[in-house]
């Protein structure tokens, strides 16, 4: 299993969160905090209309303060629970919403990039994560 010591896991996680940032839109909250990745996961599993339990679990954490952190988290929880792929890909599925997150550039916005990613994921499920959430 990957534990937290692993170096692969520090890199998975940076290339993850590299690809969920690269050319995001600078949106702002209504206090001005930047919005980030995580806020475009949640807006896109709530638009489906599911229930994440990564979602109640990272916003259950006291300690979590910045949308980076709670996005990091959620990542974490995913791999943990082998539902990063699916999750994902429940927010890749409104192109329209895409669009309102994402700059032209973003490997999201290209379908086959979008597949190939999801199809990366996908076999991430076969591989068992023993991670402290």
């Amino acid at each position: 299993p990957v534990t937290d010591g692993s170096r692969e896991l520090h890199s998975l996680c940076a290339q993850l969160e590299f690809l969920l940032q690269f050319d995001l839109k600078e949106k702002r909250s209504f206090f001005g905090q930047r919005k980030d990745y995580w806020d475009f996961l949640c807006q896109g599993l709530a638009r489906c209309r599911q229930e994440h339990d990564g979602i109640h679990f990272v916003t259950s954490l006291d300690k979590l303060k910045t949308p980076v952190g709670r996005g990091r988290a959620f990542l974490r929880y995913c791999l943990v629970h082998r539902q990063l792929a699916e999750s994902l890909q429940l927010c890749l599925l409104d192109p329209e919403s895409l669009c309102e997150w994402y700059y032209a550039r973003s490997p999201f916005l290209s379908p086959k990039r979008r597949a190939e990613i999801l199809g990366s994921l996908y076999e991430l499920d076969c591989v068992t994560f023993h991670l402290a959430l």
